[in-house]
């Protein structure tokens, strides 16, 4: 029996990790696909920014899709799905094409992701054995994030940027075959047997038109029509799907889950903690390769000492932290750790040097290390057999919308500091540049400071420490 759990925790690990080296690996080859293809710095954003698009739309109707119809099947098929878009991308011959590989790519990871973290929440008891196992997890995925990042260095001067795509393609061929075979079969253990549809179109529609809105508001500002037209349109129809939800028999979102525990601080801190994460993490590529220019590889290792940080303080010290301290003293730590290290960031320069930045990523990392393992044990507390999808999909969502908004504030600072185009030559205007990437960091701090708030707020679990199926995995 225990062999069989390590075996699906394998390949629920192998899954995420798919999208974790993903998106490191894609980040650090971003200014390579612009010189190839000639475009800006903003159209370069949409192949980060169509994959966060469609990935944040379809993660709350594929958990709760999983809950009614069997996580198996949907995992499966979206491990496929991403591994062909990975394939098609690398031989695109336009970055129109690469762009819809990309957004293909989204749906399969939102698909494959929340479903393995369902199938991760059933497979341990709420306590210590999730937390540990937790921890093996979030540590296996830092392990990814620290590959992409060199691999995605080491790929595109060696190979070019188009390998970066093909090296998800025999992962995702291995994780497929074997799931197909290994992974137990299972019907839908969701209490009412019905996906609510009216809510599901409403919920996908909203979030793509919002992270379609906020990947503008990166480019064109906040002000702007392509921003404000379908920022509106998605308001609208959110507002639509919490009507939709609150009169519905079968609701997609119960209404009452979020007021369960610490369910909708922790997926609210959870948007505040990637907003301050993802947006400065671009920030820095771009400043050290086209403001300090480092070359790809030399930026892909530049993101290995806090790739290490999430591998042994993130992944194997937060659940112990937790168990032993508790989770709302954890998130309080943490958030404020990132706000002194984004504050540390505001000291780049145009001859900056990275022993200068050091300090900020350093401690930025550490809180962020800390805090998203912790966050997720807050989101997923109390979660009855049948809603694993639903928690799953809600705290999944949350820090997947927290990317694009991420980009869209700081971006739209750097913008503000700075009033030539984002995508025009950096070298012409290093000094403002970096000047707004210096005021970017500031507001990412202060949203930090902002999560530190809410961290107050969260709810001190009193749980169950063990469940019977605990045996069969101890993380150690």
């Amino acid at each position: 029996m225990a062999s069989r759990v390590r075996l699906v925790f394998a390949l629920v690990i192998a899954a995420v990790f798919l999208d974790v080296i993903d998106f490191s690996i894609v980040q650090v080859a971003l200014p390579s696909i612009r010189t190839e293809f000639l475009v800006s710095l903003a159209e370069s954003q949409w192949i980060v920014g169509v994959y966060g698009i469609t990935m944040a739309g379809f993660l709350m109707l594929s958990g709760r899709a999983g809950d009614v119809y069997g996580q198996k099947k949907l995992f499966v098929f979206g491990v496929v799905l991403f591994t062909v878009a990975s394939l098609t991308g690398g031989l695109a011959p336009s970055l129109l094409a690469l762009v819809i590989s990309r957004a293909v790519q989204g749906i399969g990871a939102a698909i494959s992701s929340v479903t393995a973290l369902s199938i991760f929440v059933a497979l341990f008891p709420e306590g210590k054995a999730r937390n540990r196992a937790l921890g093996v997890f979030i540590a296996v995925l830092s392990a990814g994030f620290a590959a992409g990042s060199i691999s995605g260095g080491v790929l595109t001067m060696g190979l070019g940027w188009r390998s970066v795509m093909f090296v998800n393609v025999p992962i995702g061929t291995g994780v497929a075959i074997l799931s197909r075979r290994f992974l137990p079969e299972a019907s839908g253990r969701a209490a009412i047997r019905h996906l609510d549809l009216a809510g599901a179109l409403t919920v996908t529609s909203g979030l793509m038109l919002l992270v379609y809105a906020l990947t503008n508001a990166a480019s064109d500002g906040f002000l702007s029509i392509p921003t404000l037209v379908p920022l509106v349109v998605a308001l609208v129809v959110l507002a639509a799907f919490l009507v939709i939800e609150s009169r519905s028999k079968a609701p997609l979102l119960p209404l009452g889950f979020l007021r369960r525990g610490s369910v909708l601080n922790a997926n609210v801190l959870a948007l505040l903690l990637t907003t301050s994460m993802v947006g400065p993490g671009f920030i820095l590529t771009i400043y050290m390769q086209q403001i300090l220019g480092y070359s790809p590889l030399y930026a892909g290792l530049a993101f290995l000492p806090p790739a290490l940080i999430f591998l042994f303080a993130g992944g194997w010290g937060s659940s112990r932290i937790v168990n032993r301290f508790g989770v709302r003293r954890v998130l309080i730590g943490s958030t404020a750790l990132v706000a002194v290290g984004l504050a540390l960031l505001t000291g780049i320069s145009v001859g900056g040097s990275y022993l200068g930045m050091l300090p900020g990523i350093l401690l930025w990392s550490l809180g962020a290390s800390i805090g998203l393992p912790a966050l997720s044990i807050a989101a997923l507390a109390g979660t009855q057999p049948g809603e694993e999808g639903l928690a799953s999909g809600l705290i999944s969502t949350s820090q997947r919308v927290g990317f694009p908004l991420g980009l869209a504030v700081l971006l739209t600072v750097v913008g503000a500091v700075d009033p030539a185009p984002i995508g025009a030559d950096l070298s012409a205007s290093a000094a403002a540049v970096v000047m707004g990437f210096r005021f970017a960091f500031l507001a990412a701090a202060v949203l930090a400071v902002v999560a530190v708030a809410l961290a107050f707020r969260i709810k001190e679990m009193r749980g169950p420490t063990e469940g019977a199926a605990a045996g069969d995995f101890t993380p150690q």
